[in-house]
C-alpha cells in the first residue's frame, strides 16, 4: 500500500472551528458583516495589544491599504525586504511605487539592519527618503525591530509591518504585528490560524482603521442612498470566514507550541547531520516556527538541497525552497537592491520540512532525508 502524502502545513481544523462555522451559517449571517466580524477583530486585539482591528479579504488587501493609507503613491519607493514572498512586493506596485530590495541578514534571515541604514542614508543625501519601510517577519520570526524601529524613526520614515507570517511570534515580549503604524496578518490556508483565505490589519491609530474599513467596503458613505465620494475595494472579510478565523485564534497558543515542538523534533533528529544547519532564532524574540526551515551545505552534506526536495516529494513529502529573493524575480528585474547576496544564498541552500503534522508523519519525513543523505554519501 502506497504512502499516504504528507503536506507542508495544512489546516489544523477541529470540532469546536465546523460548530463556529455551522453557527454562522445558521444565522445567516454570511455577508461581510455580522458578529463574529468584530468578535473576530477584538480578539486579535486581546491577543496582540494591538489597539485596532480590521478584518480583511486577504493579507495583501490588507498590506495594500496600510500602504495606500499611509501615503505611498504613483513615483514613490518603498523599502521592502527581499526574501518575502511576491505579495510583499506587489502591494506596493498596486499603489504606483517602486520597491527598493533590503538583503537579508545571516542572524535573523530578515531584513538585515546595516543594509537599510545603508539604503536610508543614501536616500537622505538625495533628498528623496521612501514614502516607507516594509519589513516582512518571514518565516514566522520577527525581525531586530529595535534597530530598525530606531533607523525609521531617525529618518521620518513611515514602518509598515508584513506580519503575514508571523502571528503569534514575539519579540522582546511584543507581539508580532504592532511594531509599524500599521501591520499586517494573513490567514490563507497554509498559515498558523486560516479563514481558508482572509487577513487582517492591526493598529493603534483609530482614524487610521476607520479609513481602512471605510475603503475595504467600497468607501459607500453611510446613509440610504449609494453615495461614493471616493473609489474604494470590496475588501472586507465576510463574517462566515471571520467566525471559522475567531474559532482558530482562540487555540493560537497551543497551535504555536505545537510548531515549535516540530522544529525541536527536527533539530534533535536532524541538527548533526553534516552540513545541516536549522533556522537561527531572532536574539530577544520567539518565533512561531510556522514553517521548519534550514540550510544545506552541499560541499559538507554531499546533497543539495535541491536533491533532498527530489528524494521527498519521490516519498509523496511536500517541501519547499526558501523564497526566491524579490530583486530576482522577473517582474521587479529593475528594482534595486542593497546587497542580494546573503537572501540569495539562503534561497540556493535552504528548504522548509512540513511544519504541520503528527510525530509519526514526522518520523517519515526524517527517515526520508537521513536516507536521502546516506545514498549520498
Amino acid at each position: 500500500m502506497s504512502c499516504e502524502r504528507i503536506y507542508l502545513s495544512p489546516p489544523a481544523m477541529s470540532e469546536a472551528d465546523l460548530a463556529a462555522l455551522t453557527e454562522a451559517f445558521q444565522s445567516n449571517w454570511i455577508a461581510p458583516v455580522g458578529p463574529a466580524l468584530g468578535a473576530f477583530e477584538a480578539e486579535m486585539c486581546r491577543q496582540t495589544g494591538a489597539a485596532h482591528a480590521v478584518a480583511l479579504a486577504s493579507g495583501t488587501a490588507a498590506l495594500h491599504l496600510a500602504l495606500k493609507e499611509s501615503g505611498v503613491g504613483p513615483g514613490d519607493q518603498v523599502f521592502c525586504s527581499t526574501l518575502s514572498f511576491a505579495a510583499s512586493a506587489n502591494a506596493i506596485a498596486y499603489c504606483g511605487a517602486e520597491p527598493v530590495f533590503i538583503d537579508s541578514e545571516a542572524s535573523t534571515w530578515n531584513m538585515d539592519p546595516a543594509r537599510l541604514e545603508e539604503a536610508l542614508e543614501a536616500a537622505a543625501k538625495t533628498g528623496k527618503l521612501p514614502a516607507a519601510v516594509e519589513v516582512v517577519q518571514a518565516y514566522g520570526q520577527c525581525a531586530d525591530m529595535d534597530a530598525i524601529s530606531a533607523l525609521c524613526e531617525k529618518h521620518g520614515v513611515v514602518l509598515i509591518e508584513d506580519a503575514a507570517e508571523a502571528l503569534g511570534a514575539t519579540y522582546k515580549g511584543r507581539a508580532a504585528g504592532t511594531f509599524g503604524r500599521a501591520s499586517v496578518m494573513s490567514f490563507n490556508g497554509n498559515k498558523i490560524i486560516t479563514c481558508s483565505g482572509g487577513g487582517m490589519l492591526l493598529t493603534d491609530e483609530s482614524a487610521l482603521a476607520d479609513r481602512v474599513r471605510y475603503l475595504s467596503t467600497q468607501a459607500r458613505e453611510p446613509g440610504r442612498a449609494y453615495l461614493h465620494l471616493e473609489v474604494g475595494y470590496n475588501y472586507r472579510l465576510s463574517n462566515l470566514l471571520a467566525a471559522l478565523g475567531l474559532s482558530q485564534l482562540k487555540s493560537l497558543p497551543e497551535k504555536v507550541a505545537q510548531r515549535r515542538a516540530v522544529f525541536e523534533r527536527y533539530g534533535e533528529r536532524l541538527g548533526a547531520l553534516p552540513g545541516v544547519t536549522l533556522m537561527p532564532e531572532t536574539p530577544g524574540g520567539e518565533g512561531t516556527r510556522w514553517l521548519s526551515s534550514l540550510l544545506i551545505d552541499e560541499q559538507e552534506a554531499g546533497i543539495s538541497s535541491s536533491e533532498l526536495l527530489d528524494a521527498l516529494e519521490a516519498e509523496k513529502i511536500e517541501a519547499r525552497p526558501l523564497w526566491r529573493p524579490l530583486h530576482t524575480q522577473p517582474c521587479f528585474a529593475h528594482c534595486r537592491v542593497y546587497g542580494g547576496a546573503v537572501a540569495e544564498g539562503l534561497a540556493a541552500r535552504g528548504l522548509s520540512l512540513p511544519s504541520q503534522l503528527s510525530e509519526a508523519q514526522q518520523e517519515r519525513v526524517c527517515a526520508c532525508v537521513e536516507k536521502a543523505f546516506a545514498q549520498k554519501r
